[in-house]
């Protein structure tokens, strides 16, 4: 049985486990869902969300979760999730890698490849899932990521996982006027406890890795520049404009394509919040560097799906 809590929060009480597994995939992904305990399962979730953001509390009965390579395949909608145990256990497997995860714990997992979650009693886990171009980390440092734990009683998993655990308990101020903000700063605060731990990681195992650090910071700082380039970040880093296009290209992308990336990222959320909303399109779109109105639109609409003025008559 699901009722609608608000516009945007929803509860799901599932009267057997084919209610359960139906609904597992009518809310995340396409998953495969199985249980020694079918015959007296018992299932709770809780969801809530802003901007393709969603938060869902689940409490259930044991029962193991698998994303099969066919499963993926149905799909072309790549995100990433995030699971954090509130109560019992689990297990978190994917690509070569498993994480056991206590009271405290998160890992992140990629819907765009396989992977197992194996829960052997009852628990309580709070699953954050967003689109994968929210997390502005290179995809292949993100990958060293999954099925990694981190506990969210120390370091910078002490300031965000308690966040995540008060906006997973009030769902309800998703759905008001802070909502997209309130899941972008989910996501901006997990970005930077998966940045703590990359820096810790690959600090001293890769020499480019500070580099890249510092360029990015610098790229965010100087989105709103129209004159922000290749050669304007070379020679702020005291490098060559060959060694920084080399740079981007070992992690998939560049230079360029990065920079694009992050101010229609910017535009995006500026367009969704309501304290924007008598701002022009035209002005959001120069506030973060697109002084051309018509190629800010064309560049928007292939990256979205839709113009800058319809994402905001429909967010």
């Amino acid at each position: 049985m699901t009722v609608a809590l608000s516009p945007s929060t929803t509860l799901l009480v599932a009267r057997d486990f084919t209610d359960f597994r139906t609904a597992v995939s009518q809310s995340f992904v396409p998953l495969h869902v199985s249980s020694t305990h079918s015959d007296h399962f018992r299932a709770r979730i809780r969801s809530g969300g802003a901007d393709d953001v969603q938060l869902s509390e689940i409490a259930a009965s044991a029962h193991v979760v698998e994303r099969t390579p066919e499963l993926i395949a149905r799909g072309d909608r790549r995100y990433y999730k995030l699971s954090l145990i509130l109560a019992g256990t689990g297990m978190l497997v994917q690509d070569g890698r498993q994480a056991v995860l206590h009271p405290g714990d998160v890992a992140l997992y990629d819907t765009d490849r396989p992977y197992s979650l194996v829960f052997e009693e009852d628990f309580r886990t709070l699953v954050v899932m967003f689109p994968q171009r929210l997390l502005d980390l290179p995809a292949d440092l993100v990958g060293q990521m999954t099925a990694v734990r981190m506990s969210g009683k120390e370091g910078v998993g002490n300031i965000v996982v308690p966040f995540l655990v008060q906006l997973g308990s009030n769902l309800d101020q998703l759905a008001g006027p802070a909502g997209v903000r309130l899941a972008h700063s989910a996501v901006d605060l997990l970005t930077t406890m998966f940045a703590a731990e990359l820096d810790m990681a690959r600090a001293t195992a890769d020499p480019h890795y500070e580099l890249m650090r510092r360029i990015r910071a610098y790229v965010d700082g100087n989105l709103s520049s129209p004159d922000l380039g290749p050669a304007q970040i070379a020679t702020e880093h005291y490098i060559s404009t060959r060694h920084l296009h080399g740079l981007f290209q070992e992690q998939g992308t560049t230079v360029s394509g990065w920079i694009r990336t992050r101010r229609l990222e910017h535009c995006r959320r500026d367009l969704l919040d309501p304290v924007h909303a008598a701002r022009p399109v035209a002005a959001i779109a120069a506030k973060w560097g697109f002084v051309d109105a018509a190629h800010f639109s064309r560049v928007f609409k292939t990256a979205f799906g839709c113009s800058p003025s319809e994402l905001r008559a429909t967010g």
